[in-house]
């Protein structure tokens, strides 16, 4: 089994982060989203894998994720954003005759999808799709399920037949690729996936469903990424390696050799990437902090920090913040009570 990565979309709902980089390369829990997604592919058994871009995505992504070892990583370029029916029908030729795990690359399955290949190598559908409950499925792709298959697929609808939606999982056979060369584009011009299931299921094929075991995070907005930084620390382990001068270490962080804690108080989970220095300062539980940052007299909690990042002499604490590559925030005098803000890469905020 082959598998397939869209990555070629702007991000738009990430924005300001994404104006200056693709969505697939931004970090949680220390590692980029899409780095994430190929990860859970892998440990499904999956070592051939097919990665969606576009010109303004390519060279991020493919500098972001290097060389990963056992695995075979094509780039395929969609010149054109047409929906992920689109993306999907131009890895045809390179999917060939293979069944094919399409994985959008922002989502996050606790469990992973080796569930899903297990059941569909096992039973041999002509699709197997991942689902899971939601309070609100009119926001989604809805299946019905009959028991175990589904046998209608709607997108976004305004009366939705269950409360099960379609997860960012999906695992086809080759007949999927005759079915997407004929699909009509919707109302919005994209090439639904969702639509193609349909016709799938309208010409008598097996498609059947199953539920996601444990947690589901799509990380396409800035809370969202928080929270998925929040539920993938949960799963580290303390390893404190680096040097601690007269601070205090609770819970599990991890510290590599490179980094430096100077008079701090840190409570895990926290994650600190390599040659970061951290001084007068207080960390608290679910925040990650990339490489070669600095924070020094100031607090923050539940955030994302990104690489080359500056956190100055703030006297109030940074809470639920995303703070991208390079940016700096620099306090000053006054002190509210509380501030909540996403940073873009690059970025000054000056506290006066």
């Amino acid at each position: 089994m082959k598998g397939i990565i869209p990555a070629a979309g702007l991000g738009t709902r990430l924005r300001p982060l994404t104006f200056t980089r693709p969505k697939p390369v931004l970090k949680v829990a220390g590692k980029p989203i899409i780095l994430h997604a190929i990860e859970t592919l892998h440990a499904a058994g999956i070592t051939e894998l097919a990665v969606i871009v576009s010109d303004l995505t390519h060279t991020e992504i493919e500098y972001a994720l290097g060389k990963v070892p056992g695995l075979e990583v094509t780039f395929i370029d969609q010149s054109e954003q047409l929906g992920l029916g689109h993306a999907v029908s131009m890895a045809r030729e390179w999917v060939g005759d293979d069944p094919v795990c399409v994985y959008l690359g922002d989502n996050l399955f606790e469990y992973g999808v080796k569930s899903y290949v297990e059941q569909f190598e096992r039973e041999q559908p002509d699709a197997l799709i991942a689902l899971v409950e939601v309070p609100d499925p009119s926001a989604f792709g809805v299946a019905r399920l009959e028991e175990g298959r589904i046998v209608e697929l709607l997108e976004k609808p305004k009366n939705p037949p269950s409360n099960l939606a379609v997860a960012g999982a999906y695992i086809f056979s080759p007949r999927i690729f005759g079915i997407l060369a004929d699909l009509k584009p919707s109302a919005r011009g994209e090439y639904e996936i969702t639509d193609a299931i349909q016709e799938l299921i309208a010409s008598g094929g097996t498609v059947l469903g199953q539920r996601v075991q444990g947690w589901w995070k799509d990380t396409g907005k800035p809370d969202d990424l928080l929270d998925a930084n929040r539920l993938l620390l949960e799963r580290i382990e303390a390893r404190v390696e680096g040097t601690v001068i007269n601070s205090r270490i609770s819970g599990r962080v991890q510290l590599p050799a490179s980094s430096s804690v100077t008079n701090c108080s840190i409570v895990g989970p926290v994650l600190i990437g390599e040659n970061v220095v951290l001084e007068n300062a207080y960390v608290g539980p679910f925040t990650s902090i990339g490489r070669k940052s600095v924070i020094r007299n100031a607090e923050v909690e539940h955030s994302v920090i990104e690489s080359f990042a500056q956190i100055e002499n703030v006297d109030i604490r940074l809470q639920d913040c995303l703070i991208g590559l390079r940016a700096k925030v620099i306090g000053g005098r006054r002190v509210p009570r509380t501030l909540r803000f996403t940073l873009s890469d690059a970025s000054v905020v000056e506290l006066t």
